[in-house]
């Protein structure tokens, strides 16, 4: 079997859009890709995060947030993904290892305001744009994703 791909999703805390998108990508494709995720200023994994992602029957459980650095040089990743503008204005141009780099810039789920219901609306949108982008590239690579999981 061939090795599989390798992808660093990088946000800015690492606690809610890039392990939503680490789960995601595991979640339909976990077979063909090694799937990583990290922030430039990790903070704990936000619980808004863990709910919404609960709530459709994803664990986030043995995820952790991360700093770049515990990467940056010492590993190669076939994709670096930033997903959030803040990342990707911060991340070095030059990032050893990094064959392809993109960008999906999704809204700070973290930052918004209002009851808790309001801020779960946010993550729940969140997470859904993250769920169909996903989809949306796997098919882009010919990629088939796993429906069962």
């Amino acid at each position: 079997m061939p090795d599989k791909i390798s992808v660093l999703f990088l946000c800015t805390g690492n606690s809610a859009r890039s392990q939503m998108a680490e789960a995601f990508l595991r979640k339909y494709a976990g077979d063909k890709f090694e799937v990583h995720s990290a922030g430039l200023d990790p903070v704990e994994i936000n619980p808004f995060t863990i709910k919404v992602m609960e709530e459709i029957g994803i664990s986030l459980e043995g995820q952790t947030s991360k700093l770049l650095s515990q990467y940056m040089g010492h590993r190669r990743f076939a994709y670096l993904i930033t997903v959030c503008k803040k990342a990707e204005e911060r991340c070095p141009a030059t990032f050893p290892g990094v064959s392809h780099r993109l960008h999906w810039d999704f809204e700070d789920p973290a930052v918004s305001e209002g009851t808790d219901e309001d801020k779960l609306n946010k993550f729940r949108e969140v997470r859904d744009l993250i769920d169909t982008r996903i989809k949306g590239w796997c098919a882009e690579l010919g990629i088939p994703i796993r429906t069962d999981a």
